[in-house]
């Protein structure tokens, strides 16, 4: 696959994949859900019944379409799939087993300080082995800085932080989604961002619609799995410079989260 950026059409045809694929799955896993429904009905804030069927469909149809997604190194192509399928598989063993009772960095690592091991902390260390393989793999992309030391600490922290900062919208319906396209847009600015994109942002836009029927939600495992995608589309895509402010502010935003409750400040912030 040629290292060029993908065409506008590339890129259209990439999310046009990932959405029908994404549907696909979702259909499929409705008919015949791993576990039985049960094992994935949950209320939402709403007291609603949601299934979080809906964050493996979009992470399936995503990754998979990655794979042969136009305009990228293969190097790249692969680094976006195993971004997006490790943290689908550790999200969903945090959604089918966790208990919810602990939240956040601070608790978990907790817990795990005082020798307890929660589903929590062993999809921290899960999605940071995915994102430091998924770094690795992006190497000497078009944005990776040639793959040195300081570049895959970078970009293991963009892969790795984006999957968890994600995650930390999908309280309400859409919004994570929202933040998916919106990310998306900003990526687009360079177009092998555009290209790395495409695929989570065309799974995320499928299911916007359960999503905001509150039929379904991402869960773990999607909001995860996109998040980490989209990581890993900018750290295939930005300059040096570029992903250490990107990273900044992940940093902080997933800092902040530990003492200010995101929902809240949009609540009281009405644009």
């Amino acid at each position: 696959m040629s290292r060029h950026p993908s065409s506008g059409a590339g890129t259209l045809l990439a999310g046009g994949l990932a959405a029908a694929a994404a549907r696909a799955a979702y259909a499929g896993l409705n008919q015949r859900p791993p576990g039985g429904p049960e094992a994935w009905a949950r209320t939402n804030h709403r007291g609603e019944p949601v299934t979080l069927l809906e964050g493996p469909a979009a992470a399936a149809g995503a990754a998979a379409v990655s794979l042969i997604a136009p305009g990228l190194p293969a190097r790249s192509r692969a680094a976006l799939a195993l971004a997006g399928a490790g943290a689908a598989a550790f999200g969903a063993y945090d959604d089918l087993k966790g208990s919810g009772d602990r939240r956040g960095f601070r608790a978990h690592l907790g817990a795990l300080a005082g020798g307890e091991v929660t589903s929590g902390a062993v999809k921290i260390v899960g999605i940071g082995a995915t994102g430091l393989a998924a770094s690795v793999l992006v190497g000497a992309g078009q944005g990776a800085g040639g793959g040195s030391a300081a570049d895959v600490v970078i970009n293991t922290g963009l892969i790795a932080g984006g999957a968890n900062l994600l995650n930390l919208f999908d309280l309400r319906p859409g919004r994570a989604i929202k933040v998916v396209l919106a990310a998306g847009a900003a990526l687009g600015v360079a177009p092998a961002g555009a290209a790395g994109a495409a695929a989570p942002v065309g799974a995320a836009l499928s299911v916007l619609p359960e999503d905001l029927g509150e039929r379904a939600m991402l869960g773990d495992s999607g909001a995860n799995a996109l998040g980490g995608m989209l990581g890993a589309a900018a750290a295939a895509a930005l300059p040096r410079a570029a992903r250490v402010t990107v990273l900044a502010a992940i940093v902080g935003l997933t800092a902040a989260s530990e003492k200010v409750s995101f929902t809240r400040v949009i609540e009281r912030t009405p644009p």
